[in-house]
């Protein structure tokens, strides 16, 4: 590789992510439209700037389209969950069940937003947290946006080592380490994630009532918290690829006893403002009474877990899904620039049946079986007077518009990837910052990675061996700046354009991503400077 550092060069490459944000944050474009001009943005860098011809142009993109299908994947099975839902009545028995069961409105958000989405995580990934629990959340009576942008922001902590320890794979595939750096890795990454899960906490009850949600909610924050990151942290010891699926199930089974604490049991007066939260969240005097109680409307979701859980942990189980499996091949390519991309007979391989879609499809389809077969549709649709459109057509309706910005952002991050132009953002920030400084945004370039691909296991392929030869040259402990990267991956997925579409899909709000990222962006800010600080202090005690 023979990259011409140089700001022209550097500037150049920036273009499409800061495209990105100013059209969707600021200018309000949907996802659609900034998706697509990204391409064009990013095909113009790489052709003209970066020497790609086009034959690398057509394989950059091709690999995009097939880098969508796995989040596609799940989307589109979520999206007919979600229809299934909708128009059977679920999510509103749903919400008229939680909210009798407790009177606590806050210990409910935490419970649903924060608790059962990080659970999720800890076994399932591809964004399977966010499009099941954010219409669960409107369902409770939650704005879309805040629905969206509360378990985007809460699951940040288990991204690492969720999906039973994807992040942490990804790593030991792309660098050699020895037992004593990859456990010293895996601990100071431990530590640099719990930050997130604090920030995590705290974010999520600020969003939902301000100042006395805080007040109110600091007890319950910090006993959360406390069990996710010290048992991150001591699992790391014991088997890391569990260190985050053990602390997030022990934390839902904490929910109990913490349910039956005075504080959280009744209604607390004192959360005036709730401004994630409708005005008519819980009027039920003029609504459709549900066809189903919350036992029959929750059970997809009892199922789900139940499935994420057999498929991933039962070994032999686990193994025979894993066998089939589908991947493309594509040729080697090499820009004018020396830019190098192997060729491969099957690339990214699709395990269809072990791959979290499948859960997702199988439950969507039992669960649209039966309440065919009990007669919920047709009795939702009689209780409120609407002609439904169908669960077909809802579908297309909903997962078509999602399909394409997610497919127009993998496009252009692949596009940028072969091109060269993320290795020179890289490089640019390497070169003009002295170690410490380094170590500061160490975990920017895992955020970059992750935002530019919308995901922080790409960007554990993408950057880590780059981060750990940038340690080296700079005299800095190659574990912690690998545990900043590790860090910073996981943080980017707060604003991962494929995160917030699906979101936005699954709630009904698309074209409202730019919204959404207003709410996760202030929190990846301060999660990235107060990541960068510890990282310089864990580079100063591993010297």
């Amino acid at each position: 590789m023979s990259l011409d550092l140089n700001l022209l060069h550097w500037l150049l490459a920036a273009a499409p992510i800061v495209a990105l944000i100013v059209l969707m944050v600021g200018m309000n474009w949907t996802a659609q439209q900034a998706g697509t001009t990204g391409i064009f943005i990013a095909a113009g860098v790489a052709v003209f700037a970066f020497e790609a011809s086009t034959r690398a142009l057509a394989v950059a993109s091709a690999r995009g389209i097939w880098d969508a299908v796995p989040i596609l994947y799940v989307i589109w099975p979520a999206l007919l969950l979600y229809q299934i839902m909708n128009q059977s009545g679920g999510y509103d028995a749903l919400r008229r069940g939680i909210s009798r069961m407790s009177r606590n409105e806050l210990f409910i958000i935490v419970a649903l937003g924060w608790v059962f989405t990080s659970f999720l995580q800890g076994i399932d990934g591809f964004g399977t947290p966010i499009a099941v629990v954010a219409p669960l959340l409107v369902a409770f009576g939650m704005r879309p946006v805040y629905a969206v942008a509360i378990p985007i922001i809460a699951h940040i902590w288990a991204k690492f080592y969720g999906t039973l320890g994807v992040g942490w794979l990804a790593t030991l595939q792309v660098v050699e380490m020895d037992a004593a750096t990859s456990l010293s890795m895996g601990l100071q990454a431990a530590i640099l994630i719990a930050i997130q899960s604090v920030l995590g906490g705290f974010m999520v009850v600020w969003m939902y009532g301000r100042a006395p949600a805080v007040r109110a909610g600091w007890p319950l924050v910090l006993i959360i918290a406390a069990i996710h990151s010290i048992g991150q942290f001591l699992v790391v010891f014991i088997d890391p690829i569990l260190a985050a699926f053990l602390p997030a199930a022990l934390a839902m089974l904490a929910l109990y006893p913490l349910s039956q604490w005075s504080r959280y049991k009744e209604a607390d007066d004192s959360i005036v403002e709730r401004p994630a939260m409708r005005e008519e969240a819980h009027l039920e005097e003029n609504s459709a009474e549900p066809p189903m109680d919350i036992v029959a409307a929750f059970s997809p979701y009892a199922l789900l877990t139940i499935l994420a859980l057999a498929t991933s942990l039962i070994d032999r189980l686990h193994a025979w899904l894993y066998i089939p499996s589908f991947g493309l091949p594509f040729p080697a390519i090499t820009t004018g620039m020396g830019v190098e991309t192997a060729g491969t007979a099957s690339y990214s391989p699709l395990h269809m049946f072990a791959h979290p879609g499948a859960t997702i499809t199988v439950t969507a389809l039992v669960t649209w079986f039966c309440f065919t077969k009990l007669g919920y549709f047709k009795q939702w649709a009689k209780a409120t007077g609407k002609e439904m459109p169908g669960v077909v057509k809802g579908l297309f309706a909903s997962a078509v518009p999602a399909s394409v910005p997610i497919i127009a952002f993998l496009v252009m991050a692949s596009i940028m990837k072969l091109s060269g132009q993320n290795t020179m953002l890289a490089l640019g920030i390497a070169a003009i910052a002295p170690a410490y400084v380094f170590a500061f945004l160490a975990n920017g370039i895992g955020i970059l990675g992750a935002f530019i691909t919308s995901s922080s296991t790409s960007s554990q392929v993408l950057f880590s061996e780059l981060q750990v030869n940038l340690a080296e040259a700079k005299g800095l402990p190659p574990s912690t700046i690998l545990a900043a990267q590790s860090a910073g991956g996981a943080i980017g997925n707060a604003i991962a354009p494929a995160n917030v579409v699906m979101g936005a899909s699954t709630t009904g709000i698309n074209g409202q991503e730019g919204a959404i990222l207003r709410k996760t962006m202030p929190w990846t800010i301060a999660a990235f400077v107060l990541t960068g600080i510890a990282t310089v202090i864990l580079t100063l005690i591993v010297q």
